[in-house]
């Protein structure tokens, strides 16, 4: 994988080289440590669980989690469901993963429940 930010290769290495310790069941990751941009793997594997992305982005996508999460994790509706509405008012398939700083504001913006 290359980072977005100088173009050069990421190393895929154990989440605690992010966290200081591991972190999650999935605990390796792509990582740009000079340009401080990485993207955590799906159950260990070397598939991103989305886009590398620095700090400024990472924090807009944990805002939009911190918004969505509590959605389908309280039962109040089903996880499919809110990304179905997401997607529907974005116009595309929507993966927070993905998401780049104009979508995660959009997605800030929703009134999930009333879409």
């Amino acid at each position: 994988m290359t980072c977005p930010s100088c173009n050069k290769e990421a190393n895929w290495v154990e989440n605690a080289e992010v966290y200081g310790r591991r972190y999650g069941k999935s605990y390796m990751c792509w990582f740009c440590k000079e340009c401080d941009y990485y993207v955590g793997c799906h159950n260990n594997t070397k598939k991103p669980l989305g886009t590398m992305v620095g700090k400024p982005l990472r924090q807009l996508r944990r805002q939009v989690h911190a918004k969505i999460d509590p959605l389908w994790q309280s039962g109040e509706m089903k996880r499919g469901h809110v990304y179905s509405r997401i997607s529907k008012a974005l116009g595309y398939t929507y993966h927070t993963g993905e998401a780049d700083e104009e979508t995660c504001l959009k997605v800030l913006s929703l009134n999930i429940k009333s879409l």
